[in-house]
């Protein structure tokens, strides 16, 4: 095989990854968005808490405004969309509440889960989060995640 020969299939390659890698994306970006219908299967059983606090509750509606369409109902993740939060990988000793924040905000790279990055989520505050975070918390502690 040539030098021209190889020069051509490194840059065949750099391009399909590259393809493949905004396609992953652009899937994320179109479910965060609404424009996608995720209706992906419930990826874990989230046992629920008897009662919410005032602030989880405040977050369950936020939740299911901003992150349902992907992260699922009660936070069981969607097979095939995104991961679920009632998860011992966002445990408060490894994924803190400013993690939430900081990825409502900016977005994140994917690294635990094989489902694209995230991107950030329009239209959420910091008060939207930290509700949110009690929520999640919450649902997390009912299914012995703490």
């Amino acid at each position: 095989m040539g030098r021209y020969s190889v020069i051509a299939l490194a840059i065949v390659a750099i391009l399909a990854v590259g393809f493949l890698w905004t396609e992953q994306g652009d899937d994320a970006a179109e479910r965060a968005s609404g424009d996608v219908s995720a209706g992906g299967a419930p990826m874990v059983e989230v046992v629920l808490p008897e009662t919410l606090s005032t602030n989880a509750q405040v977050g369950k509606l936020a939740y299911e405004a901003k992150c349902a369409v992907c992260h699922g109902t009660n936070a069981a993740g969607q097979d095939g969309v995104a991961p679920p939060l009632v998860h011992k990988i966002y445990e408060p000793s490894h994924h803190g509440d400013g993690a939430f924040l900081l990825a409502a905000k900016n977005g994140v790279r994917a690294h635990h889960w094989r489902f694209g990055n995230m991107p950030p989520v329009a239209g959420v505050t910091d008060g939207d989060v930290k509700m949110i975070v009690a929520y999640v918390r919450e649902l997390q502690r009912a299914n012995g995640i703490n």
